[in-house]
């Protein structure tokens, strides 16, 4: 007999450009199907200020205690648009699965911050809320990241053949589901964040539509293979990465100043296409499927490069609307179902894909 249970997930990435949050059911852990989607973009004024946290300053940690404040107050928005949204109220709601927004991620020195006020945004919506995800598999020795290749596999798997699940955030990283063994995964390099940075500084727009700016451009070889050489693309898994290393200052240090903005970005988008597909060939060559989810889903430019190069492979390419989840839903819901496996006492498998040194309880949590 199902008792499913609401649960809300909530979604901040490296583009920093928003929360996306996501209404999921749920039997105990089992997946029963995502309800209902908003997404909160952020004022610039914030994004701005959660950007300058990226760098060393004066008063971190007063600047950092007031934005995680803003940031729960603007999850809060999120939550109570889903509930209007659907009817619910937050007695419907299980709990709040909320990953905040990654302002520093070191797994080297053992840790990953994420800003939000946890405990506020339990008390703005009144619904239990979990958040801290990252912090047990970093005490167990990981990095923290990429946790959702256990979501995927639990959602996504087939078991007659491997599947990869490729996330075009900020950064991008495959979940590779093998049909008869537990999945894994790593961060593959960057994907929307340094586009948008590059577009931001020339054309003062915040992300290239459908890809329509890198069109105009063309792509320089040299240049391609001189970002290729970056040391992190070689590195063996398990390896996940940020705006720490690819940002704008990285990329300058690869140019001359006399290239076109339009040749750099596409450059970029084929650095994006190139690094993901190689991690894909050379780690999971048995793949059949790919499944694209997050923001890059909309960029055409992005999809048909990356189309060509998996064909060459016989490898298809779809996003993950086939499997019955909208491409910009899917990280929130992951977040949805690891508050269901907090609620549950369910360690999440994950080390696979972080190198801890085994399947942790993710997550710390305020009961209302």
């Amino acid at each position: 007999m199902q008792n499913n249970d609401y649960y809300i997930g909530l979604m901040s990435g490296t583009s920093m450009d928003g929360v996306d949050a996501v209404l999921a059911q749920f039997d105990q852990t089992a997946w029963q199907g995502a309800v209902a989607h908003t997404f909160v973009a952020y004022p610039s004024a914030l994004r701005q200020a959660l950007l300058q946290l990226q760098n060393v300053q004066s008063n971190e940690l007063a600047q950092s205690a007031l934005l995680a404040q803003q940031l729960a107050r603007l999850n809060a928005q999120a939550i109570i648009q889903l509930l209007q949204q659907t009817g619910l109220n937050a007695g419907h709601i299980k709990a709040i699965g909320c990953h905040g927004q990654t302002i520093r991620h070191a797994p080297q020195s053992g840790y990953s911050i994420q800003l939000m006020d946890w405990a506020l945004l339990a008390e703005l919506t009144q619904i239990t809320t979990v958040g801290h995800f990252r912090e047990r598999d970093l005490a167990a020795g990981g990095q923290g990241a990429p946790l959702v290749p256990a979501f995927h596999q639990a959602v996504f798997a087939d078991n007659t053949q491997t599947r990869v699940v490729l996330n075009l955030g900020g950064i991008a990283n495959i979940s590779i589901l093998p049909p008869d063994q537990p999945a894994w995964g790593f961060d593959t390099g960057p994907a929307n964040m340094l586009m948008d940075a590059w577009v931001q500084q020339h054309w003062a727009c915040a992300y290239d539509d459908q890809g329509l700016l890198a069109a105009s451009g063309r792509i320089l070889p040299l240049l391609l293979d001189n970002l290729l050489a970056e040391p992190y693309f070689a590195r063996p898994y398990p390896k996940s990465t940020g705006r720490e290393l690819f940002n704008l200052s990285w990329l300058r240090q690869h140019l001359n100043g006399q290239e076109a903005p339009a040749d750099v970005l596409r450059t970029l988008l084929m650095l994006t296409a190139r690094t993901a597909t190689q991690a894909i060939i050379s780690h999971a060559p048995q793949t059949q499927q790919v499944f694209v989810c997050g923001g890059g889903a909309q960029n055409g430019l992005l999809i048909e490069t990356l189309y060509a190069l998996l064909s060459a492979h016989q490898i298809t390419l779809s996003d993950t609307t086939a499997l019955q989840l909208p491409p910009q839903w899917v990280e929130a819901a992951a977040f949805a179902w690891l508050a269901a496996c907090w609620c549950q006492k369910q360690a999440v498998d994950v080390h696979h894909a972080t190198g801890a040194r085994g399947a942790r309880i993710a997550g710390c949590g305020y009961w209302v």
